[in-house]
C-alpha cells in the first residue's frame, strides 16, 4: 500500500462526510445555486479538475487492497466530474436535474458520497501507518 493512501483516505473521507452533512442541513439550495450561477460552476469545475488530476497523478494505484483502489477511483471520479462540469452547458445540467427530480430526492443522491466517505474515514484511520511518517523528530537529534 502506498504511504499516501491512509492520509488520502482520511482526507477524502472526512471531507465527504462534512460536505454531505452541510448539504443535508442546507438542502438542495447549494446545488441549485451552482446550476444557476455559471461562474460558480466554472470555479467548481476548475477545482475538481485540479484535485482530480492531483489524485490521479499522485495516487494511481490499482493493487494492494480495496482502500488504495477506492482512493484511486475517487480521484478519477473527481477528475471526470470536473471535466463534465467544464464542458457540459449549464442548460444541459438544469434539464438533467429536473429530469432526475434532484430537488425532491437530493438526499438519495447524497447517499453514495456518504457511504464512500464513511468507508474511507473508517478504513483510513484503521490502517496503520509506518512509524517514520507519524513520529515527530526528536529535539535531541535522535540520541
Amino acid at each position: 500500500m502506498s504511504r499516501s493512501t491512509p492520509f488520502l483516505a482520511r482526507l477524502i473521507g472526512v471531507f465527504s462526510i462534512v460536505l454531505v452533512a452541510a448539504m443535508l442541513v442546507r438542502g438542495n439550495a447549494l446545488i441549485e445555486t451552482v446550476i444557476r450561477d455559471h461562474a460558480i460552476t466554472f470555479d467548481l469545475a476548475m477545482i475538481s479538475v485540479a484535485v482530480g488530476l492531483a489524485l490521479v497523478i499522485g495516487h494511481n494505484v490499482w493493487s494492494g487492497g480495496v482502500l488504495p483502489v477506492v482512493v484511486t477511483l475517487v480521484g478519477w471520479l473527481i477528475l471526470v466530474k470536473g471535466l463534465v462540469l467544464l464542458f457540459v452547458t449549464p442548460e444541459m445540467f438544469a434539464k438533467l436535474f429536473v429530469q432526475i427530480h434532484y430537488g425532491e430526492h437530493f438526499y438519495i443522491y447524497l447517499a453514495p458520497a456518504l457511504v464512500i466517505g464513511l468507508y474511507l474515514t473508517i478504513a483510513g484511520f484503521a490502517t496503520s501507518t509506518p512509524e517514520n511518517i507519524c513520529k515527530m523528530p526528536s529535539s535531541d537529534g535522535g540520541k
